[in-house]
């Protein structure tokens, strides 16, 4: 009897450490392949890495799907991303478009040239791309600074534009005076300025990490820890972006954003403010005709700290700006509304294509 007890309790403690190793197992797989579902499903929707040379020797890298839908769907990431950053959505989005997703100066493999930093450059250099590759209309799609490129594309090229979609872009937010109480600035811009002044450090990778914002969230030993792991990750594979099997994918992706190709100069010029050379945000607002739909996430501070790319006021003021604009907003504390909600997104342009075209 005492033999018998004890087999089944043997059974029954394999039994639960064969269900820990399985979820265990399970929870590391995902944290280390969270980004490669999502490619390979983009890779077998039919999307294939091109590029092209502008005719001032300017190269564009992009994807593009396979030829469905009308008008095609040109996508412009946001700041420190790639054209890749939008997986999650492709293949979804070319059921109903041909879906162009460019790699933004200074970003993937397209042009590292400083010259080229500023939306009114990016933005004809975007149109060029228009004109040559895709030979017609688009419907728009741009994330926080790839909509504000978006944005002066369909205010002073109107006829490439059928409509508008602008992706939580920090309008007003970035304005002098405005743009020092935000977390992109404290811990984007200005902190690379404090990097290069400093001595200690020389990889921007670890000092950013050492005075990240999540500090506060993990604390020292937890936030040192991952530092650590990080650094050393990166140490090992410098050409791959930062995954640590440990952590979820939240966290996993803010090491992975942080080290995608991304050249540092194009950062400056927000720092600078040359990049909106010639860009008065309300005017460029004011001179888009087309339809557009402004998508915003949600708002989010710290104190005084604005930790949202603009505030409900300032989406507000957009809005009331554009002819013929409107405001949907998405329930996500994530700036990247398209990788934190992608059926919503895939929902709202395709319901703005019928809107667009019937």
């Amino acid at each position: 009897m005492k033999r018998r007890k004890r087999k089944r309790t043997f059974i029954i403690l394999g039994a639960i450490l064969a269900v820990v190793l399985l979820v265990a197992g399970s929870y590391f797989y995902t944290n280390m392949t969270y980004m490669e579902k999502p490619l390979k499903a983009m890779r077998h929707a039919g999307f294939t890495e091109k590029q092209v040379t502008l005719d001032d020797g300017t190269v564009i890298n992009y994807g593009e799907g396979p030829a469905n839908g009308n008008p095609p769907l040109l996508l412009i990431h946001g700041q420190g991303m790639t054209w890749e950053d939008y997986a999650k959505t492709l293949p979804a989005l070319s059921e109903r478009f041909h879906v162009f997703a460019v790699d933004c100066h200074g970003h993937g493999e397209s042009e590292w040239n400083p010259e080229k930093y500023s939306a009114k450059a990016m933005a004809a250099d975007f149109v060029e791309f228009i004109e040559t590759v895709i030979g017609g209309k688009v419907m728009l799609s741009g994330h926080s600074s790839g909509g504000m490129v978006a944005a002066y594309i369909a205010a002073h090229y109107p006829e490439h534009v059928t409509g508008l979609v602008i992706e939580d872009s920090p309008f007003f937010a970035t304005e002098p005076g405005r743009r020092e109480s935000t977390y992109v600035w404290v811990y984007g811009f200005q902190q690379y300025e404090n990097f290069k002044q400093q001595n200690e450090i020389e990889d921007y990778f670890e000092y950013a990490l050492k005075h990240s914002y999540w500090r506060k969230m993990f604390g020292d030993f937890l936030w040192d820890r991952f530092t650590k792991d990080a650094v050393a990750y990166r140490k090992k594979h410098p050409d791959k972006p930062v995954h640590l099997f440990y952590l979820p994918p939240q966290i996993n992706r803010m090491f992975e954003s942080m080290t995608y190709p991304y050249d540092h100069r194009f950062g400056e010029t927000f720092y600078d403010n040359s990049w909106f050379e010639d860009y008065n945000q309300s005017a460029v607002l004011a001179k888009i005709e087309c339809p557009t739909l402004f998508v915003k996430a949600n708002t989010n501070y710290d104190g005084d700290l604005l930790l949202a790319a603009l505030t409900d006021e300032d989406a507000e003021r957009v809005v009331e700006l554009l002819p013929n604009g409107r405001l949907v907003k998405v329930d996500t504390p994530g700036h990247d509304i398209h990788y934190d909600k992608p059926k919503a997104f895939v929902d709202l342009l395709a319901g703005f294509l019928d809107e667009v075209t019937g």
